[in-house]
């Protein structure tokens, strides 16, 4: 009898451990897993952050020439220009040559 409790105990033994084995497998498979969305995840972000970044450069030349062009558009060069183009106006002492 006491090799039969023995006997009894170590198969339980072993079945506690077939079953503490496959949690910790499936613990890992499923860490495993969320390791690789994460990780594909970063580099979405990544990616995301390189493109915005750029954007960003692009807006920042963009108010640059905005900001340039409202400068040019105070000045004594831009009404000139515009005196000239639409409405036709020239100095005195200018001469203008026309296509026929």
């Amino acid at each position: 009898m006491i090799m039969a409790g023995r006997k009894r105990k170590r198969k339980q033994n072993r079945a506690g451990k077939i079953w503490i084995s496959a949690i910790v497998v499936t613990l890992l498979v499923v860490m495993s897993v969320q390791i690789l969305r994460l990780h594909e995840k970063n580099q979405n972000y990544l990616a995301k952050e390189t493109s915005l970044e750029a954007q960003l450069e692009e807006e920042k030349e963009r108010s640059q020439e905005i900001q340039e062009y409202e400068e040019y558009t105070k000045s004594q060069a831009f009404i000139e220009d515009m005196a000239k183009s639409k409405l036709g106006l020239v100095y005195d002492n200018e001469i203008i040559f026309k296509k026929k």
